[in-house]
């Protein structure tokens, strides 16, 4: 399993290293600058910002001087946030990414696998056609569309929660953000496990435990391990993409993450923190897809590492 987990962590720097340099040429052969402003500024003063970030010297110097400040765990300052480095940036900004990514993790894989076990052992009946058709409904209609009623509803009419802001991560403040994050997830992950519960009841093993007379907790226990795979297999980049900031939701609830901070680094052309982000999700997506491969030997004895 070492062997197995460095050599995966070896492989991973190549992989790495392709979408930073990919990442920072396209982003800077893009027409356009961090300072082009509706009223530009003084050519002396963009002469001097220009040297200040380091963006008058040649395309390849500022991509080594990138990336040796990377491998120092520098992400560089700020161009449009000029008070602030990426890192600081990301010290405020990741901490709430995960809360609610977390949160909204938790409650689909809960949520979802029961409901999902639930509509495969009531196959063709009332609870497998109530499930599906939520499932069917929560992945088809876009968060954006979804958020502004929950608002609307809970926050306006009802006046039970508040429309936007984080507060502090207070309770009431999450709880929309969080639904909202959740509902599609739960969506995917009840058909994910609906399909494959079906799929290993049929399985010969299971044949075999029922043919024994064998309880239906024990039956139960083992049809989840199985089924559990491809859900396990989803979760990995589904994990990277909610614990890295949901950018839609962000930007609705007015949640000051990393989803924002990217759409904002983005629109203002800020090179550094739009590369910060990136590097963050690709690390964050390389190592849960390793997570994922030790739980799938975990769950699934036939699976081997070494």
């Amino acid at each position: 399993m070492t062997g197995y987990v460095l050599r995966r962590l070896l492989t991973a720097i190549p992989t790495l290293f392709v979408i930073i340099t990919l990442a920072f040429f396209l982003i800077r052969v893009a027409p356009g600058g961090p300072f082009d402003l509706e009223r530009p500024l003084e050519a002396k003063v963009m002469e001097n910002l220009a040297k200040i970030y380091q963006i008058d010297q040649p395309l390849w110097r500022q991509y080594l001087t990138y990336l040796t400040n990377l491998m120092q765990g520098n992400f560089g300052p700020s161009f449009y946030w000029r008070d602030f480095t990426v890192s600081d940036l990301f010290a405020r900004a990741l901490p709430v990414s995960i809360k609610i990514g977390a949160s909204a993790l938790t409650i689909a894989l809960v949520v979802g696998s029961l409901l999902g076990t639930l509509a495969a052992f009531r196959q063709n009946r009332v609870e497998d056609y109530a499930v599906m058709t939520l499932a069917t409904a929560g992945t088809t209609i876009p968060n954006f569309v979804v958020a502004p009623i929950l608002q609307l509803t809970f926050g306006l009419w009802l006046a039970w929660l508040p429309v936007g802001g984080w507060n502090d991560g207070a309770l009431r403040n999450t709880v929309l953000p969080v639904l909202v994050l959740s509902l599609p997830q739960i969506a995917i992950v009840a058909r994910l496990m609906r399909a494959s519960v079906i799929e290993t009841l049929r399985s010969n093993h299971i044949r075999t435990l029922r043919a024994n007379g064998l309880s239906t907790a024990v039956i139960l226990r083992h049809t989840l391990r199985g089924a559990a795979l491809p859900v396990v297999s989803y979760m990995g980049p589904a994990a990277a993409a909610l614990l890295t900031g949901s950018v839609v939701i962000e930007q609705i609830f007015s949640i000051p993450g990393v989803g924002r901070f990217f759409v904002e680094g983005a629109l203002n052309r800020d090179y550094t923190l739009v590369m910060g982000t990136v590097v963050l999700i690709a690390v964050f997506v390389l190592v849960f897809n390793l997570i994922v491969d030790i739980l799938y030997a975990v769950l699934d004895p036939r699976v081997r590492l070494e």
